[in-house]
């Protein structure tokens, strides 16, 4: 079969397993539902029978919408799940529970609050659901056929089809283990149930349906599972579950075996997981790029046409230039007289030109929009960072950058968390600065490199954030004059051999003297995503803007998400909506695989969203950040993300 029939929808996986007690993280817990080592529980016995009051509702969903229906293709995927659950009935006299439900639910947040009826609504709402419910709790008022049947849901608590179980052999609430197959080929317009105790799907289904989900569901959909007890006392727990997605599927072939070959998270042992992972990704990335090429060709033609004839006006501009800059940039660093014995050495062309082998393209270690990275060895300085700035970008603000850089880093720059400099050049149209080599590279590629099969670990990027903080209370605090770093980004932090953070990149800081109360306006520098709105609608960078950067910084080092994603999502208020949904934990970084202390996790997430507040008056400083993350308290946050009102004071 060609690889584009099997489509794995969503953002984040959409299978999901559990079989260790690290719990999975896409998964949200609403109720009484709870892990334990080896399942989940959504209900508990209760230690006293009471027949007056309901016992708690637990649910299950997996924390993002899974898409089902594709509007522009008209398509429907076709789906299967299997899980494991187990239902333990209480001693007598205590009634037993109400049973189980698959549930596949358009908004969470329209469920019923109240307990009883499976967790399921009881009368027909405008937000549809599907469920198939494994009832073990008689009820003639909803059409139940007993007390151990299965029963298909649409969009109400009153089942479309049923079938008994007790015909089957199976019972539902006997405390044994039940495997459950559910399977919906779109091709057919048929859901199929199987059950038995075995791990081994059974030869025949004992329900099977003809229906067409496509009329039922939304384009988007939220999967889990509900259980509840009413007026009852059983536990309900799962113990294993995986779900799968199909944009096509060939009658012929078996559900399982595709979903086998179709894990995107799957055991560390599974042999298969990196080479399907990658394969899948690329046959999706190549489909998309085709589309956007034949949509977008015309377009991106005359916007580079545009920008070419824009490059060579600036040229022009540039060439008259570009002498006086050079008779500047020889000028400028004489007026701090650097003695020769002191750090950092004012360095030879051609003594940087041989440790780079001519800056060779194959020693570049990083590239940005005004310098290009050289890692070398110069005997006077040791294994260092060769940042030569592109003779393009040596007029304007850009040019500016190499002469604003080395002046602050010379200034008093003597910090463990600041990378040191070692020495610079600049002779003939070569301007360059020199810094001591970090062996680890930039945090960025760290925290977002796809296949890192060694992810860092909650503790080392704890350690990372809070040599950050110290970096940027030093700037802010104890330096002699206040500087501000303006371009605080997990690409301008670096890490030593034992991923200590170092802070870099000082070509748009601005140096202040302290307490001073009159700072012009500028134009906003920095990397969009991670500068604060203040900044970004008043061109005035304070101490506070360094305080949002830092705070992007840390809600993408605690969760793996970049600043703004290739989606266009932003970091900031993607964990604002999280955080209005009371599932903020949900945005740890999947990597992690349920590796650390929620309480922790938790704190470094509100702590990152208290740097990011809209209104800057309510961040706190670098030093009440710090020790925000080694446990301090967090300030508490508004339940919705603020919305605060700036005038801008640029023309």
């Amino acid at each position: 079969m060609p690889p584009y029939i099997q489509l794995l929808i969503l953002l984040s996986p959409t299978f999901f397993i559990l079989t260790s007690s690290s719990p999975p993280i896409n998964l949200t817990l609403i109720g009484s539902a709870h892990f334990t080592n080896t399942s989940i529980i959504l209900t508990q016995q209760l230690p006293v029978c009471t027949s007056r009051s309901y016992s708690p509702t637990g649910r299950i969903l997996h924390s993002y919408p899974i898409r089902f229906f594709n509007k522009s293709s008209n398509a429907t995927v076709s789906f299967s799940t299997h899980f494991t659950f187990t239902i333990t009935p209480p001693p007598p006299p205590c009634l037993s529970g109400e049973g189980i439900a698959f549930l596949i639910a358009s908004d969470p947040t329209t469920l019923p609050h109240s307990d009883g009826f499976i967790g399921l609504p009881d009368s027909h709402l405008s937000d549809p659901f599907l469920a198939v419910e494994f009832d073990t709790r008689f009820n003639p008022a909803h059409g139940d056929i007993n007390d151990n049947h299965i029963g298909l849901d649409v969009n109400s608590i009153v089942s479309v089809a049923a079938v008994d179980l007790n015909s089957k052999g199976v019972v539902l609430k006997s405390g044994r283990r039940v495997s459950v197959w559910i399977e919906y080929r779109d091709e057919e317009k048929m859901i199929r149930v199987w059950v038995g105790y075995k791990d081994s799907k059974p030869d025949h289904s004992v329900l099977s349906v003809p229906i067409d989900v496509s009329v039922i569901l939304n384009e988007f959909m939220y999967v889990g599972f509900s259980g509840s007890n009413g007026r009852g006392s059983s536990i309900h727990s799962i113990e294993k579950i995986q779900f799968h997605t199909f944009a096509s599927l060939d009658p012929n072939v078996q559900m399982e075996t595709r979903s086998s070959r179709a894990c995107l998270i799957c055991y560390p042992e599974d042999p298969s997981f990196k080479e399907l992972e990658a394969g899948i990704r690329g046959n999706n990335n190549r489909k998309d790029d085709r589309v956007l090429e034949l949509a977008f060709g015309l377009v991106l033609l005359t916007a580079c046409l545009i920008i070419f004839a824009g490059f060579l006006m600036v040229y022009c501009v540039c060439l008259n230039k570009r002498e006086a800059l050079r008779r500047r940039c020889l000028e400028r660093p004489q007026m701090y007289r650097f003695q020769e014995t002191e750090v950092p050495k004012k360095l030879k062309i051609a003594d940087i030109r041989s440790a780079t082998k001519g800056f060779d393209p194959n020693r570049v270690i990083g590239q940005g929009a005004s310098a290009v990275v050289y890692e070398a060895h110069i005997p006077s300085c040791g294994n260092v960072a060769v940042k030569r700035f592109s003779k393009a970008s040596q007029t304007g603000l850009l040019g500016n950058q190499f002469v604003t850089e080395l002046a602050t880093m010379v200034g008093c720059l003597k910090h463990k968390n600041l990378v040191q400099l070692q020495g610079w050049c600049c002779e003939g149209n070569e301007l360059v600065l020199v810094y001591e080599y970090m062996p680890n590279g930039s945090l960025d590629k760290v925290i977002h490199k796809r296949t890192n099969n060694r992810p860092l670990t909650f503790e080392k990027r704890l350690n990372i954030l809070l040599g950050v903080a110290s970096a940027l209370v030093y700037l802010h605090e104890e330096c002699e004059r206040q500087i501000i770093h303006r371009d605080v980004k997990t690409c301008n932090i670096m890490l030593d051999a034992d991923f200590n953070a170092k802070l870099g990149d000082f070509g748009l800081a601005e140096v202040y003297e302290h307490n001073a109360r009159k700072r012009d306006a500028t134009l906003p520098a920095g990397t969009m995503g991670c500068l604060a709105p203040e900044y970004v609608f008043s061109g005035v960078p304070s101490v506070k803007t360094d305080v949002y950067s830092f705070g992007v910084v840390v809600l993408e080092v605690a969760s793996g998400q970049r600043a703004v994603n290739e989606d266009g999502v932003v970091v900031t208020d993607w964990m604002w909506d999280l955080w209005e949904k009371r599932i903020l934990i949900a945005a740890a970084d999947p990597k992690l695989m349920g590796r650390y202390d929620k309480v922790d996790m938790e704190r470094m997430l509100m702590a990152g969203l208290i740097c990011v507040h809209p209104n800057d008056r309510l961040r706190p400083t670098m030093k009440e950040a710090g020790r925000m993350l080694r446990g301090g308290m967090v300030p508490e946050l508004p339940v919705r993300k603020p919305v605060v009102m700036i005038q801008s004071v640029m023309p």
